[in-house]
């Protein structure tokens, strides 16, 4: 899976969640991920939690490191730290009336507020990283500009931000680590006078006198 950024599975996570937090069902209304457009509006039945992607950036935050894992045959294995990815969905309700859909959108506010990452049990095993979520910065023109894009008069909503590693490196086996170090020293032999060896100090000369030798 290395080198992709698991977007299904981010989205299984929301959606699970929010179906359990929620809960959806209390709602009677389901999660879409399709472009809320005039078309799909006209096409949609029942109470929905539109969740459309609208940006894919990377974030700020540093990557995230691995801990090392171990293969099936026993190996210890390390990958390098993962790069964040940010990805921004524009998020509002659709119900029959709307009174109806306030009350919906309200509730799914709420629990994306006081959850900045997403339960484990929400998340699958796939995804390499927890899931943060996060309110972006009010920018009522920018999402004024996105309903236009889509063709749609502007209705309540948010942007709502999730960080998630991408899954960018494969693991690969860990270099063998050091476990002792030896040494060894041997002792030289103590040079003498008069040694051909020894630096400095040459072999004495026959008939050469000593220190203390009497020369008469």
């Amino acid at each position: 899976m290395a080198g992709r950024v698991l977007i299904p599975a981010v989205e299984d996570a929301l959606t699970a969640y929010l179906d359990r937090a929620v809960p959806l069902s209390g709602h009677q209304a389901t999660v879409s991920f399709d472009p809320p457009t005039p078309a799909w509006a006209e096409q949609t039945t029942g109470r929905t939690v539109s969740m459309f992607l609208v940006g894919i950036t990377r974030s700020p935050q540093p990557p995230r490191a691995s801990a090392p894992r171990a293969s099936s045959e026993g190996r210890i294995e390390r990958r390098a730290p993962l790069p964040l990815v940010q990805l921004s969905y524009l998020v509002s309700s659709w119900a029959e009336d709307v009174r109806a859909e306030h009350g919906l959108l309200g509730d799914v506010l709420t629990r994306l507020m006081t959850a900045q990452v997403l339960p484990e049990w929400a998340v699958e095993a796939e995804l390499s990283s927890s899931v943060q979520v996060a309110l972006a910065a009010d920018d009522v023109l920018a999402v004024t500009h996105l309903w236009r894009s889509l063709g749609a008069p502007h209705r309540a909503g948010f942007v709502l931000q999730v960080t998630v590693a991408s899954d960018a490196f494969d693991w690969e086996l860990a270099p063998p680590s050091v476990t002792d170090v030896s040494t060894s020293a041997s002792v030289l032999p103590r040079p003498t006078p008069g040694d051909a060896t020894t630096p400095g100090i040459g072999p004495r000369r026959s008939g050469t006198p000593t220190r203390g030798t009497d020369q008469g």
